[in-house]
């Protein structure tokens, strides 16, 4: 319908420019095949995963699976003793990153002031530019001296205790910065609710903040656990048992990950080749630790989407 006085608008007039709409589409296009590419490149890793794990659980005695120790060269490659060790640092390093994590991101959101935040969080984010292999040389010459064999008198040298130490201090980072994040996050509205009936400032916080910000709090937990059990460095070097481990529940003494038993058998692999399935249990132990982590993902979202609350 043509007004009077007007010029006449028509479909094409609304569609905008030809050459904008082009631009559009080939970002659209750009930012799919990253998408996609992402996806292309975990199944690629899967994959590759899958075949040498197979060709292990096919050709392996279930019986050497359950054994005293994880000694692939010797044909003994016990699952329990490698998770355990895994277990037993990622639950020392997290006793570790939890509450120094959280208490400084509790800091950094509620208490600490612009000037003081600008100093802090960039100090406490140089931990995460830290080489892991510095903290691996750390956690030996200093934490397992110092602090492990010194309130513990019948800890060795090389032990797990002083590698979920030095684990710890590498995902205090990660753990304070995603939960500062979570923190903040919750609206001031909320705050000053509380602060509006008399609470105080630890009520508000303990009561109001924190429960409103659990889901980002797990999520960052679980972050913070999934890099604890990936990571190689600090548990090769502080762990000991490099050539392979006994099962054993205690943290003070020497024992393997997941992580390093892969580390320390990938060393020379062109030797790992000629003995027997000691390669391919390399693909198996990585095929394991990719479902432990996934399945630890899966049951935080399950536990995130039930919790989150939207303001």
């Amino acid at each position: 319908m043509e007004l009077t006085g007007r010029t006449r608008i028509t479909v094409s007039d609304l569609r905008g420019d030809p050459r904008r709409t082009r631009t559009e589409k080939l970002v659209r296009y750009a930012l799919f095949a990253a998408a996609a590419t992402s996806i292309v490149i975990s199944a690629a890793i899967v994959l590759s995963l899958a075949g040498e794990t197979w060709t292990f659980v096919s050709q392996v005695e279930l019986a050497s699976l359950w054994t005293d120790g994880w000694f692939p060269r010797r044909g003994m490659y016990d699952v329990k003793t490698i998770v355990a060790g895994s277990v037993l640092v990622s639950a020392v390093a997290m006793a570790v990153a939890v509450p120094l994590g959280l208490g400084a991101a509790i800091y950094l959101a509620e208490y600490a002031s612009p000037r003081v935040r600008k100093v802090l969080k960039p100090t406490l984010e140089i931990l995460a530019g830290i080489p892991s292999v510095v903290l691996g040389f750390f956690a030996l010459s200093f934490i397992s001296p110092q602090i492990v064999q010194r309130f513990f008198t019948d800890a060795t040298a090389f032990s797990m205790a002083a590698a979920g130490i030095g684990v710890g201090i590498l995902v205090v980072p990660l753990m304070a910065t995603i939960s500062e994040d979570a923190l903040r996050s919750v609206p001031v509205a909320l705050r000053e609710a509380s602060t509006g009936i008399g609470a105080r400032k630890i009520t508000t916080t303990v009561r109001v903040v924190i429960p409103a910000a659990v889901s980002g709090l797990v999520a960052a937990f679980i972050v913070a656990v999934s890099r604890a059990i990936g990571e190689t460095m600090v548990v090769f070097i502080a762990a000991g048992a490099t050539g392979g481990a006994l099962f054993s529940l205690d943290v003070f003494g020497p024992g393997q990950t997941m992580t390093a038993a892969m580390a320390s058998q990938a060393a020379g692999t062109d030797q790992v080749r000629g003995e027997a399935l000691t390669f391919q249990s390399l693909f198996f132990v990585g095929m394991l630790l990719f479902l432990f982590t996934f399945a630890l993902n899966l049951s935080a979202d399950h536990f995130v989407r039930r919790v989150r609350q939207a303001y």
